[in-house]
């Protein structure tokens, strides 16, 4: 089974999160990383699949990260959000050494400066005045501020920020970890790359106009093999032929086949090569 390092696994219907680690085990997937958004939903989200079925299931293939994305509300309260999410994180490590290895990186964090009213975000532009636009810039750099206290990778959420989003990594100065959902071209590819990050490609390259397919593939093939990295984003993103559908991680392997056919490669050599990559970047 494909590995996949980015899906929201609380965001999933109970039996539906049942049956997919049922399924993700039966497929001996090597690693599944459900992603954190709040600052205080981490012990939750380890519970929730601690209770599906069996624990032997999060010692296999499952790990977490811990994160705050840029909302609002969260953006306006970042200081004690901050607090928040490092209690949480010492909590469950103080509390079970098995889990404290399962916590492999703070995110997703970042910056979104998609303006998009009626979408699931419901980002308006107008609620982004100096103040937010500033302090949504400081949240980022607190929590990648945090992950270099820990010592762990970042998972990076960027929507139509680049620019910030690479001063934010430049003013920390820590390089360690994933542009997720990466949405960008070559040259800022080759930003992110330049400075050691790993880009992560999930379902949306599979909406790729024909137009722009071979843009899609010389990015794709410029990416190094060691900096390559495929995830779901769950439940959103749903790849070629089920767009439009809820996403689970068992879609993953139309996305891997897609990257596969514009590598020039197979799914299978891909998948060790994005396995290896994870070995790497999560020091497993």
């Amino acid at each position: 089974m494909f590995s996949d390092t980015h899906f929201h696994f609380s965001m999933m219907m109970q039996e539906e999160r049942s049956s997919i680690l049922t399924a993700l085990e039966d497929r001996k997937c090597f690693f599944g990383l459900d992603i954190g958004t709040h600052c205080d939903d981490l012990a939750a989200r380890i519970e929730i699949v601690k209770n599906s079925d069996s624990e032997k299931k999060i010692k296999q293939f499952m790990y977490f990260s811990a994160g705050i994305w840029p909302a609002v509300e969260a953006i306006k309260d970042r200081e004690n959000q901050i607090k928040e999410l490092e209690k949480q994180i010492l909590s469950v490590q103080e509390l079970d050494a098995e889990l404290k290895k399962k916590i492999c990186a703070i995110g997703e964090c970042g910056l979104d400066h998609h303006w998009n009213p009626s979408g699931t975000d419901g980002r308006c532009e107008s609620d982004f005045d100096r103040e937010v636009f500033l302090g949504e810039a400081e949240m980022f750099e607190m929590q990648l501020e945090l992950a270099k206290k820990f010592n762990l990778p970042v998972i990076v959420h960027s929507r139509d920020a680049f620019e910030g989003t690479l001063e934010c990594i430049k003013n920390v100065s820590y390089d360690n970890g994933i542009i997720h959902c990466y949405s960008y071209g070559l040259e800022e590819a080759k930003a992110f790359l330049d400075r050691g990050w790993y880009l992560a490609f999930g379902g949306g390259v599979t909406y790729t106009k024909k137009s722009k397919m071979e843009q899609m593939k010389e990015l794709l093939c410029y990416v190094p093999k060691e900096r390559l990295l495929l995830e779901t984003d769950a439940p959103y993103l749903a790849p070629v032929p089920f767009r439009g559908k809820p996403n689970t991680p068992l879609l993953i392997d139309n996305t891997y086949n897609f990257i596969a056919r514009m590598r020039e490669t197979s799914a299978e050599e891909l998948s060790d090569m994005v396995d290896e990559n994870i070995r790497r970047l999560f020091k497993l």
